[in-house]
């Protein structure tokens, strides 16, 4: 019954959330395209499959995924686990929180080779690019950088510097990469570095910041506890014009040697 009510409460308030986006679309299609809307009962199934959906990930959030990233993140920092003592650490060693940073980077690319937002781009990336960008090494490539980048944001939240320096040295190599990676892979770099920040990386993500926030000595869950998605956002921009660079490169090498290689 708890359950019932609970679910009860978040499908009204996805049907709240999701009414504005009907009486747009409504709205425009009557007054301003003036056209019929076409296959009307297959919408509103679709629709109702959308909301009860909305619902149900929103309540699997709430019961499962904010939990375990709270749960993790609070035993992997326990000064029981990390020190092999009870008692309370009043200094933060960074080199001890070894598990955290593997947790972290692994957790960012689980969630990320999962995020269907980049399932997607991933497909048609390779659909346009006539399989020139692989699905599988776009999808592979994004998560190495989640990776990278939540395990750099829990050491920030460690060892409590501020994230400022971490978004502007990260952002200086994106401009740098921008000007000379390939052109046409800047924008599915740019997006994919937006994708990675979707239904299934966020909520373990945050619920991991917060929960470690909570539990390292000094750190505020309000200050610190926030940030791993700016990570998680910025560090696949890196990798994507990184691997670009590198095959362009590789590339360049291999036709290079082939044109000796003829000459000779």
């Amino acid at each position: 019954m708890e359950f019932i009510h609970s679910f009860s409460q978040i499908l009204l308030g996805t049907c709240i959330d999701v009414l504005p986006i009907i009486i747009l679309i409504i709205g425009f299609q009557f007054l301003v395209l003036r056209q019929p809307i076409a296959h009307i009962s297959r919408l509103i199934v679709g629709g109702v499959y959308v909301v009860i959906g909305l619902a149900l990930f929103l309540a699997g959030l709430e019961k499962a995924l904010f939990p375990l990233g709270n749960i993790m993140a609070t035993q992997l920092s326990d000064p029981a686990f990390i020190y092999g003592t009870d008692k309370i650490v009043m200094d933060t060693d960074w080199k001890a929180y070894g598990w955290v940073y593997l947790f972290a980077a692994m957790i960012g690319f689980a969630t990320t080779i999962a995020e269907p937002s980049l399932i997607a781009v991933a497909y048609k990336a390779s659909e346009v690019s006539a399989g020139i960008i692989s699905q599988w090494g776009l999808r592979i490539t994004v998560a190495l950088g989640v990776a990278f980048g939540i395990s750099l944001g829990t050491f920030r939240i460690i060892t409590g510097t501020p994230l400022y320096q971490y978004i502007l040295a990260g952002y200086m190599i994106v401009i740098v990469q921008t000007i000379f990676a390939p052109k046409n892979i800047i924008p599915l770099a740019y997006d994919s570095g937006g994708v990675t920040t979707s239904t299934v990386t966020v909520p373990l993500v945050a619920a991991l910041g917060l929960g470690l926030a909570a539990t390292v000595p000094g750190r505020n869950p309000a200050l610190d506890g926030f940030g791993l998605i700016a990570f998680a956002s910025l560090c696949p921009i890196i990798t994507v014009m990184g691997y670009a660079q590198l095959m362009h490169w590789f590339t360049k090498h291999k036709t290079k040697s082939r044109e000796k290689s003829n000459a000779l």
